[in-house]
């Protein structure tokens, strides 16, 4: 209970108004947990995972006929391994203990298992540890002659071994922290899915009611800000509590209003001045626009790829924590000289960086990806991507300084470089230096 306790009291810290509107909310969202198994890893959320970009499903949707060969047992596998298996069975009397004892027959131990009712048959969930010779193939097909349909199965690891109740206090404590969290925790909540957050200028506000929508695989949520959160996992549809699940963890992040973590880091360029590092929010518009007005044409023009009057339009989006982080450099009068965007784009991340230009060629923009790429690493993204200009060559260097594999395309001036990352352990976040001396070329 060591987890549930420092989850709460992290909570708590963030100030005596917190506790009795997060209570209520965390309730609903433990109430509806059981004892929930995630199926798939996306991050340690932070997203994360997410966000906010899922990955493609490595599952599988299996099944076999009776009469059917039956599990797979490859030559030289492992002793044991963990699954995640979801299948579902008649509501009947005895349909599921004839399910688990075919998976006995077959050494198969349960682990844990939580239970969806629908309207129609049950679906259940399992965490499994199977003999290593057999397959996930095998395990539906060992679930189908029992009387399982639609089964789905992936591989599992010790991480999915922690008490669901543990892991939602801490899913609720990262998005009382951080309104940036809310899609990644979605994501954890959920399993690998695409979440998207759209605005409520896009007009599609007036086709999701208050308590949202349930689409076989997409459902549709008010996002806090007035605009919709849609959540498609097309390999494996919403169960009703899922439902819940998601409205509820959406709810709590709607009673805390907006919120960013307030940590700082105070770092020493190479000349000898210090700056501040921070994350910003829409709060930070007015002074994000004032660096925009300090910046040459050329500058803004390699940042946004259009018209340079149009730059301003981009800031509620890109301070928006629904959409992303962003981390702002400022020195020590207050005043906003740098600003990186790690911007959740579907199924993928984005980077982009912006420095004044007085502030240019002195590490800062290094300093700003470096940041970014951990957060990216720490929520389980397997890539970020920048799109820039091929002339940049300040953000090109940038991307090599990571030391990180890098994917270049370039097409009519466009250059899109992807950064291949090494996610850091769920749980886990990459250290941040503090009182650095930083500086570039």
């Amino acid at each position: 209970m060591s987890d549930v306790t420092d989850a709460v009291a992290r909570v708590v810290e963030h100030g005596p108004a917190v506790p009795a509107m997060l209570l209520a909310s965390v309730a609903a969202l433990i109430a509806t947990a059981g004892i929930h198994t995630r199926w798939s890893r996306r991050h340690g959320q932070a997203p994360p995972a997410a966000d906010t970009g899922a990955r493609p499903p490595t599952g599988q949707v299996t099944g076999a006929r009776e009469g059917e060969p039956g599990p797979e047992r490859p030559a030289g596998a492992e002793e044991s391994a963990l699954w995640r298996m979801r299948t579902t069975v008649r509501d009947a009397p005895g349909s599921l203990a004839a399910l688990c004892a075919a998976l006995a027959e077959h050494r198969v131990d349960i682990l844990s298992l939580q239970t969806h009712p629908l309207a129609e048959g049950t679906v259940d969930e399992f965490l499994l540890r199977a003999p290593g010779d057999l397959t996930g193939t095998g395990l539906a097909g060992v679930v189908t002659a029992a009387g399982g349909e639609h089964t789905w199965t992936e591989r599992a690891d010790a991480h999915d071994l922690v008490d669901a109740p543990t892991r939602v206090l801490a899913l609720a404590a990262r998005t009382a922290l951080d309104a940036a969290e809310l899609p990644l925790a979605l994501r954890q909540l959920l399993g690998r899915c695409t979440i998207r957050s759209l605005p409520a200028t896009a007009g599609a506000t007036g086709d999701v009611p208050p308590e949202g929508t349930l689409e076989d695989t997409v459902l549709r949520l008010r996002a806090p800000e007035g605009g919709v959160i849609s959540v498609e996992r097309p390999y494996l549809p919403f169960t009703p509590a899922e439902f819940a699940r998601a409205r509820a963890l959406v709810e709590l992040d709607a009673r805390l209003g907006p919120r960013v973590p307030r940590g700082r880091d105070s770092l020493t360029l190479a000349e000898g001045r210090d700056i501040i590092v921070r994350r910003a929010d829409t709060r930070d518009v007015p002074a994000a626009k004032a660096m925009h007005d300090r910046c040459s044409a050329r500058t803004l023009g390699m940042r946004y790829h259009g018209p340079v009057g149009d730059a301003d339009r981009y800031m509620n989006h890109l301070l928006s924590p629904r959409f992303g982080r962003t981390l702002a450099v400022q020195t020590a009068s207050g005043r906003i000289v740098g600003l990186g965007h790690l911007l959740w784009d579907g199924d993928e991340t984005e980077v982009a960086l912006l420095v004044e230009d007085a502030w240019q060629r002195r590490g800062i923009g290094g300093e700003l990806l470096g940041r970014l790429v951990a957060m990216a690493a720490e929520t389980g993204c397997e890539s970020v991507y920048a799109v820039t200009q091929a002339s940049n060559t300040g953000m090109v260097a940038a991307m090599r300084g990571l030391g990180l594999p890098l994917d270049y395309q370039i097409e009519e001036g466009t250059l899109v470089i992807t950064a291949r990352l090494n996610p850091a352990p769920r749980g886990s976040s990459a250290p941040v230096p503090h009182g650095e001396r930083i500086g570039g070329e």
